[in-house]
């Protein structure tokens, strides 16, 4: 069984791979292509302070090679098909990470994406381009924000449950994000009204190889995107889930969400109200962000600011990484080694960046942490300040430093989780990432 906190990776490699070059092309002729697809990412990671009971801190360094194929086939005005295969390699090395979830002995290969799709292109007009869009098999499904399904990100290593929980290492940089099992139906394109049914199956320990469905129905227009999601839990497996993972068997959650910019220009609104319908009674968790962006000044500096409220007995199912840093996993020693892991806990979260150079953004993300209820879990009280700098050195070159302060307001002698005093943990990463 699992315990909450390590369902909390940050998956920095969708970030990376979204600033990546495309993919090689092996053949490309007006109806089809084939793309030979490559990304190495690496990792050193520092932290002063541990997080799972053990004094000092930890030093590690974690690495992934993602390879495969992905193309796709037009079928003479009867759209197209589309599909990928690729392997993952991934390792972590040295002490492991701050919260335990490695040991520094994690080697495995693994199939990563194996799928196929069919879209519509222009045969059904009254659903727009690609009105209709069918695909299964092993691959990465996002609803919305990200907000309740981004991934299945989880990668933790030997160091929980004896290893029984094992998914190759590299849990920061979080090498596998594929469901192992699904099948979706798009429908309606990206415009106007639209939306989708799903079914997916984990086969992620750490997520208790949970199964479910759902759906989402969005209306998009010029001043922004209204949405609504229905997810039902099916099942989990006995042998690997926490009482706590139990309810996620026969648990509906239902969502309404939206963002855009409301026709203001430089702006940008975004919200989601989520609640859980549990055995155990309801939870809910809901975030309201607005942001704006001085576009007449030096660098174009944008401001964010957030606050974001998950319920004590809330549920993250799969949240993950969605549109850079802090999303949604906030706060870099927070999200992946302290907590909260988005339950039980209030954020005020501002962030601030900035483009001095067209290949280069500069940041700094501020998150104050406040616990709901203490009575039956860990005073997470806390605050952090991330500076970040991600730099696209070439189109096969991205380096990304980040240094962040992290303060409790208790240790692990007075209800907190901070060994060795409730001091400010300095915690440093370097990151690379080489796409093909």
């Amino acid at each position: 069984m699992v315990k909450p906190r390590t369902l909390s990776t940050l998956a920095l490699a969708t970030l990376l791979a979204s600033q990546a070059a495309p993919a090689y092309e092996l053949y490309a002729d007006d109806d089809s292509q084939l793309n030979a697809d490559m990304l190495a990412v690496w990792g050193m990671f520092n932290s002063r302070k541990n997080y799972d009971g053990t004094p000092g801190g930890s030093t590690w360094r974690e690495g992934f090679l993602q390879y495969g194929l992905s193309g796709h086939q037009g079928l003479a005005g009867n759209g197209t098909l589309y599909g990928a295969l690729n392997w993952v390699s991934s390792a972590t090395w040295g002490d492991g990470d701050a919260a335990g979830n490695t040991d520094g002995s994690e080697r495995t290969t693994k199939i990563e994406d194996a799928y196929l799709g069919w879209r519509s292109g222009d045969l059904l007009p009254r659903l727009g381009k690609d009105g209709v869009d069918i695909s299964a098999g092993r691959q990465v499904i996002r609803l919305g924000s990200g907000f309740l399904i981004n991934d299945d990100g989880p990668n933790l290593g030997n160091g929980v449950a004896d290893g029984a929980l094992d998914r190759g290492g590299a849990y920061y940089l979080a090498a596998r994000h594929a469901f192992d099992r699904t099948a979706m139906l798009r429908l309606g394109g990206e415009d106007g009204l639209h939306g989708s049914l799903l079914w997916l199956k984990s086969d992620n320990r750490a997520q208790a190889e949970t199964e479910l469905a759902a759906g989402t129905l969005d209306y998009a227009h010029a001043l922004g995107t209204l949405g609504l999601t229905w997810i039902h839990g099916i099942d989990v497996s006995d042998r690997w889930a926490s009482d706590f993972q139990k309810a996620r068997a026969g648990m509906d959650v239902y969502s309404v969400r939206g963002e855009g910019n409301a026709g203001i220009d430089n702006a940008s609104f975004a919200f989601e109200y989520a609640w859980q319908d549990k055995h155990d009674g309801p939870e809910q968790a809901w975030y309201l962000q607005a942001g704006y962006t001085f576009a007449d000044l030096p660098w174009a500096p944008q401001l964010t600011y957030r606050y974001t409220r998950y319920s004590a007995g809330w549920d993250s199912l799969f949240s993950g990484l969605s549109s850079g840093y802090g999303t949604w996993f906030q706060g870099e020693v927070a999200a992946n080694y302290a907590g909260p892991f988005n339950s039980n806990t209030g954020i005020h979260h501002v962030g601030l960046k900035a483009t001095p150079l067209e290949n280069l953004t500069v940041g700094a993300l501020y998150f104050d942490f406040d616990t709901l209820r203490t009575r039956d879990s860990l005073d997470l009280d806390a605050r952090e300040l991330d500076v970040y700098v991600e730099w696209t050195v070439t189109e096969h070159l991205i380096i990304s430093p980040l240094v962040g302060l992290y303060q409790p307001r208790k240790d692990q002698g007075n209800g907190g989780n901070q060994v060795g005093g409730n001091g400010t943990n300095v915690y440093s990463q370097l990151t690379v990432a080489i796409p093909f």
